[in-house]
């Protein structure tokens, strides 16, 4: 017998994009429920880092203090590894919310914030803390469940999960699709797959014991690809890379590496031979667990509300993670999109001008890293430009700095200025 559940809304993902939109709504009397087909605490593909801008959110959704508790230590330094090149300079403080009375002041008389500095936070960690605060405002989650179909049901949709051979129905009026866009699937918010030279894919992996300093965040540029380094929760060391499909077959196939040598084995050898701060920082380092491999990526701008259903996170639009601004792009846009939902009249009507709005926003907040963060990895995997990006850096290292303010890592979220 096939269950039914109601709901206000229903969300399908319950990653940082997820559960921001699911906790917003509930703590605003919205009967929510969220999807989420893996079970926690999880490791993920994912760099890991969340700028400092984010923090009075966090405080909104009310794990601000754990994720304080929790996280790695202040990166206060972007650098660049390439080759043998090794630069570093200071990250651009946040300087939003209320001033610290000792901090630093910024070059227009302003002092940055207390939490100016971002930290990073193992997603087997921050999604379970974000998802014990969805349960603990109301939010009823169903886990491990697969949604496999979105249906029209009047002013409603029909969505039909599966828990092994269980089938239950919800029925909402508002879908969210959070499930990021990574994985081909038949709900119509999933994208299809692709099959080119140059796709991405992305590697993961932590690490304990490295020597890499506590406080910065290199960028790694390599041949047909790039990466980034940084020191999270527990002492680990997150390393996280994106290389291009054509290389990694080329990797895989060299005649020094056996036939049966992994694609995570490939791309482990290829970052510690082409960059020196890599090979360094890793030298008497311990894996933490096996390499995690997902893709390909689908950096773009997409729709933000199709077909009756309204997207966060990378199924809105998806930046290159050369900037490391993914998880401040998923929590920012459910929130985004939460604030336009709870103003807007309910029916289709409401929904409809939701969607506008919430697209407008998104767009003029995201757009212009979505579009910067293009430039720099077409830069990056381009051939030859790892030896020119290694020398204007040496150069005028301060590019760094500004490099990290076009991403995005000082401007804050609406509503909290």
């Amino acid at each position: 017998m096939t269950r039914l559940s109601t709901h206000d809304a229903i969300i399908i993902g319950a990653g940082p994009a997820g559960t921001s939109v699911a906790l917003t709504l509930a703590r605003r009397g919205w009967a929510v429920a969220i999807v989420e087909k893996s079970v926690f605490p999880r490791r993920k593909v994912c760099g890991e880092y969340i700028s400092a801008s984010n923090l009075a959110l966090l405080d909104q959704l009310e794990i601000g203090d754990a994720w304080r508790a929790n996280a790695g230590p202040e990166i206060r330094r972007v650098g660049l590894f390439s080759g043998e090149t090794c630069a570093e300079a200071p990250m651009p403080p946040a300087e939003d919310g209320p001033p610290a009375k000792d901090g630093p002041p910024a070059k227009d008389g302003r002092r940055a914030k207390k939490d100016g500095f971002g930290r990073a936070l193992g997603r087997d960690v921050f999604d379970c803390l974000l998802l014990q605060a969805a349960r603990s405002a109301g939010v009823e989650i169903f886990q491990p469940c697969r949604a496999v179909a979105i249906d029209p049901d009047g002013e409603a949709q029909l969505v039909r999960i599966q828990a092994g051979n269980e089938t239950t129905m919800l029925r909402a009026p508002v879908i969210v699709a959070a499930h990021g866009s990574w994985e081909p699937g038949p709900l119509p918010s999933q994208l299809g797959k692709t099959n080119r030279p140059s796709d991405l894919f992305g590697f993961k992996a932590h690490f304990t014991g490295s020597s890499l300093a506590p406080d910065l965040m290199p960028l790694l540029v390599f041949p047909g690809g790039y990466g980034g380094m940084v020191s999270a929760d527990h002492g680990r060391l997150s390393i996280s890379c994106c290389i291009r499909r054509d290389m990694l077959a080329q990797l895989r196939k060299h005649p020094r590496h056996q036939s049966n040598l992994s694609a995570a084995e490939a791309v482990s050898r290829h970052l510690t031979d082409s960059c020196r701060g890599v090979r360094d920082a890793l030298e008497s380092a311990d894996a933490d667990g096996p390499w995690l491999a997902a893709g390909p990526i689908r950096p773009g701008i997409r729709s933000c509300y199709e077909r009756d259903i309204f997207r966060v996170g990378n199924a809105a639009g998806e930046s290159h993670p050369v900037i490391a601004e993914g998880i401040s792009m998923a929590l920012q846009s459910g929130w985004l999109l939460a604030c336009e939902l709870s103003c807007a009249p309910r029916g289709r009507a409401g929904h409809e001008t939701a969607g506008r709005r919430y697209e407008a926003a998104w767009k003029s907040l995201f757009s212009t890293r979505v579009y910067a963060a293009a430039a720099l990895a077409g830069i990056a995997v381009s051939p030859g430009s790892a030896t020119w990006m290694a020398a204007i850096v040496r150069n005028f290292p301060q590019a760094l700095t500004l490099g990290a303010q076009l991403s995005g890592k000082t401007k804050p979220v609406p509503g909290f200025v």
